[in-house]
């Protein structure tokens, strides 16, 4: 496999985003986004803030095939019980090929690294099963099903969480 790596974003990047078509899981609740979404986060904070952040994701001989992010969950009183929450987004014609499996361990890699915090948590629909082999191969542990945890295409969808812990063997 070719060699994948995360790097800061950029407002090209960005802009590659904000033009692809809007499927179903990248839309919100009332389906759908602002064309500009991702070129006005860049523009507020570079994808890095005290709560949130992202980094792209590139492949030897592809270039960017798409980014990684996170943002802060509270369990318990705020500041008390933090996690990280990371989810992956590949541009359609590069998924399939273990991108997102070696971009997702590195990212958690990259936090466990970078930061303090002891949990990393992450979600997909309890029918894509490709990404729970790519967060199972990554070093995430599924812990359950969260039924109707999510809005998308017009229906509730059950959700499938999955852990990594800062302790965790790291994957093979």
């Amino acid at each position: 496999m070719r060699e994948v790596r995360l790097r800061p974003y950029t407002a090209d990047d960005a802009a590659r985003f904000d033009a692809m078509p809007q499927e179903p899981e990248g839309v919100d609740f009332f389906g759908y986004r602002r064309t500009n979404a991702f070129a006005a986060r860049y523009a507020r904070d570079g994808f890095l803030g005290e709560d949130h952040g992202g980094l792209a994701v590139d492949v030897d001989g592809a270039g960017y095939v798409g980014d990684v992010q996170w943002f802060a969950l509270h369990h318990g009183p705020k500041g008390v019980a933090r996690a990280l929450n990371i989810g992956i987004e590949l541009l359609p014609e590069h998924r399939g090929r273990g991108y997102g499996t070696a971009a997702q361990r590195l990212v958690a890699e990259y936090l466990f690294a970078t930061t303090t915090i002891e949990r990393l948590e992450a979600g997909t629909d309890l029918e894509n099963v490709a990404e729970q082999r790519a967060l199972t191969k990554a070093g995430f542990v599924r812990e359950g099903v969260l039924r109707h945890a999510w809005f998308r295409a017009g229906a509730w969808h059950d959700q499938v969480l999955f852990s990594r812990l800062r302790g965790d063997p790291s994957p093979a």
